[in-house]
């Protein structure tokens, strides 16, 4: 299976392409793979990227979508199913696209860590400014009013 190396230290998705991608860092000991599935970046050694693609005939895979082929294997062992390696990436693949298709291109991971932790503020200010909720004194804390 031929891989895909570019020289330009840049990362490129690879949703729905026929060979794996590898694209070099500045770090002479690590590369940046794309996974074959879901598109996911990772910057991995050279020796962690020929270990996965010796599992996956020749594909990388992160290790998100390489439990879920695991998992999808042994869903079709217990069902008798005779499904390798290969059509469970075809399946992973295919929800993969799927999923990318219906929601858009991806949105900025950074909006996204901000908007959560965001709400995450709002929820614990709301919850200690309710009019109604009960205050607590430290002294009505078992352990605390052991302490006192």
């Amino acid at each position: 299976m031929a891989t895909s190396v570019f020289h330009d230290p840049v990362i490129i998705l690879a949703l729905g392409t026929q060979s794996s991608m590898v694209v070099p860092n500045m770090d002479p000991e690590s590369s940046i793979a794309v996974c074959d599935c879901c598109g996911l970046t990772e910057e991995c050694t050279p020796a962690y990227i020929e270990r996965v693609r010796e599992r996956h005939h020749g594909k990388w895979i992160c290790g998100l979508c390489a439990e879920a082929v695991k998992d999808e294997i042994l869903r079709n062992k217990e069902s008798q199913s005779a499904a390798g390696t290969e059509e469970a990436m075809a399946k992973l693949r295919s929800f993969c696209k799927r999923s990318s298709d219906s929601t858009g291109p991806p949105p900025n991971p950074t909006v996204l860590l901000i908007s959560a932790v965001r709400q995450i503020l709002k929820r614990g200010l709301d919850s200690r400014s309710a009019p109604g909720s009960p205050s607590r004194n430290l002294t009505e804390i078992p352990a605390v009013r052991a302490l006192v």
